[in-house]
């Protein structure tokens, strides 16, 4: 998860209607986040061939005043790229959301000291995916052994949001809930973004990863619930 401070005028036209920016400390963010999906299922049906695959996606963070309840904190997707063709058309179908098919591969692998048959230093996580003749990615080294974001940090507000929000071309908004424990996370080393944002997201995005990311962790994953979600009135 790899997160920059953007300006607000950036992201404010892609919040649909009916919810706000979400800031911390009076930054707004936008993250380039990828992770594997692993068991999936689909209405409790588990699909042959599709249980297990990367997903590489930009996002920023909204909430939604409730009345009663306060605020429903939750992410907005700019796009979503997977490796199969029947994800991204469900996705797209089920839920509106921007998602793309492209080539996508993963590596998670021990990094041994140099000396033989010593302990492993750490670990090297990088996701890739393939647009034309280019390979994209995220790279980044954790050691040791990850903990709870403390409350109020910027991990925590970036990975404890948990409601999605979709725009649709009628100018309505659908909500629905993601569930899922808090994550335990390291702090990311040594990190590379190799992204042409430009070419992957379009013109808007030229800029994006230009300059160094506000922080970039790797979060440990859980099981996970979508909910099928409803579209606000």
């Amino acid at each position: 998860m790899v997160n920059y401070a953007v300006d607000p005028g950036l992201v404010r036209p892609l919040a649909p209607r009916g919810v706000e920016l979400d800031v911390i400390d009076g930054r707004t963010f936008l993250s380039l986040v990828a992770f594997r999906f692993e068991r999936t299922r689909l209405f409790g049906a588990a699909i042959p061939f599709h249980r297990s695959f990367e997903e590489a996606n930009l996002r920023l963070y909204v909430r939604r005043r409730v009345e009663g309840e306060g605020a429903r904190r939750g992410v907005v997707f700019v796009q979503e790229i997977v490796p199969k063709r029947a994800v991204a058309f469900v996705a797209r179908a089920f839920y509106g959301e921007n998602y793309v098919r492209l080539p996508m591969r993963h590596e998670a692998r021990a990094i041994p000291e140099n000396s033989v048959g010593a302990a492993a230093l750490g670990r090297r996580i990088a996701y890739e995916w393939r647009l034309g003749r280019r390979w994209h990615g995220l790279r980044a080294r954790i050691d040791g052994e990850p903990g709870i974001a403390a409350a109020g940090s910027e991990e925590a507000f970036i990975t404890e949001h948990y409601w999605g929000y979709t725009p649709h071309r009628d100018g309505s908004t659908r909500e629905y809930r993601v569930e899922h424990p808090r994550w335990r996370v390291w702090s990311a080393r040594e990190v590379e973004v190799d992204v042409d944002a430009s070419a992957v997201y379009g013109p808007r995005y030229a800029s994006f990863f230009q300059g160094p990311p506000s922080s970039a962790f790797v979060a440990e994953g859980s099981d996970v619930v979508v909910r099928r979600g409803s579209r606000l009135a």
